[in-house]
């Protein structure tokens, strides 16, 4: 017996629904998204946004994080204005005996800043620490070398 036409979409939907309620509380998903976000904002030079991204008590090179990271943008974006961020190598993850930590770690070259090519030969080994709360993931610490 075949099942009326009505029954099948629904079927069809539920179906269809199931992967993305069951990603949607995927914390690794999360946190690669944010990274993503943050590199848009930053490329966008978007200060708002990054700066929403960031933890009240976030701390960058050792710095209280928010302030320096405000002024540093300002600075940036007026200063070089074609900058792009380029990260060949990203890999973030959740941390399996803690899953509100996560970390980032990045290979990134500043391109664009006084001509076409990298303003420097070597990737800032970049370093992200993130905390999630609220099933929203922001910035704990930035390190690079």
């Amino acid at each position: 017996m075949h099942e009326p036409p009505a029954t099948l979409t629904r079927r069809h939907l539920l179906l269809l629904a199931l992967p993305a309620a069951c990603s949607r509380d995927d914390p690794q998903a999360a946190l690669e998204a944010t990274v993503q976000r943050l590199q848009d904002a930053l490329e966008a030079r978007d200060s708002a946004a990054v700066l929403s991204l960031l933890d009240r008590g976030a701390v960058v090179q050792g710095e209280p994080g928010r302030e320096w990271a405000r002024r540093t943008m300002t600075l940036v974006f007026l200063r070089y204005p074609n900058v792009r961020i380029v990260a060949p190598v990203r890999r973030s993850t959740v941390d399996p005996t803690a899953p509100h930590l996560g970390l980032t770690e990045a290979q990134v070259l500043l391109v664009g800043a006084q001509g076409l090519l990298p303003e420097r030969v070597e990737p800032y080994a970049v370093r992200l620490r993130w905390q999630r709360e609220d099933g929203q993931w922001r910035l704990l610490g930035l390190e690079w070398s």
